[in-house]
């Protein structure tokens, strides 16, 4: 279990990779995008606990149409540093049938998460399923699964 001492001392070290107008400049792009690509449709948003959560909390006030959220909470890695299967904590408390949704999420690493839980939207009878992320890494171990938004 991380701390707030070990918390600390990563944030000590880390470097800045974006400032953070950069980011606030990005996630204005992304809401534009988003705004396009959602014009005229009642989208559910997805917050993928607990990563999605900052992103959603700056997105959200930026998206013009009108939408629906909710939350779900899926995990591979329950305490571990490297992912087994997917298990769910919470799903979304809404149907998903015929909806539009909005899976938003912090980063997308190799993407088996978010490929899964889009998997089981699409299962559970969503007509469309996007992905915003507000960070998409670029490696080897990385799927085929791309968020639409980043």
């Amino acid at each position: 279990m991380t701390t707030a001492l070990d918390a600390a001392k990563v944030l000590e070290e880390a470097e800045c990779l974006y400032t953070r107008e950069e980011v606030d400049s990005t996630i204005e792009r992304m809401a534009a995008a988003i705004n396009v690509d959602y014009d005229g449709l009642t989208p559910v948003v997805l917050c993928v606990m607990n990563g999605g959560v900052v992103l959603a909390g700056h997105l959200l006030p930026r998206l013009s149409p009108v939408l629906e959220f909710d939350y779900m909470h899926a995990t591979r890695y329950r305490g571990h540093t490297s992912g087994g299967r997917l298990h769910w904590i919470q799903r979304p408390s809404q149907p998903l049938e015929g909806r539009v949704l909005l899976l938003v999420d912090d980063i997308l690493d190799e993407g088996v998460t978010l490929a899964e839980i889009a998997r089981d939207c699409r299962a559970r009878g969503a007509r469309k399923v996007l992905s915003a992320v507000l960070v998409e890494k670029r490696h080897e171990r990385k799927n085929d699964f791309c968020a639409d938004f980043v």
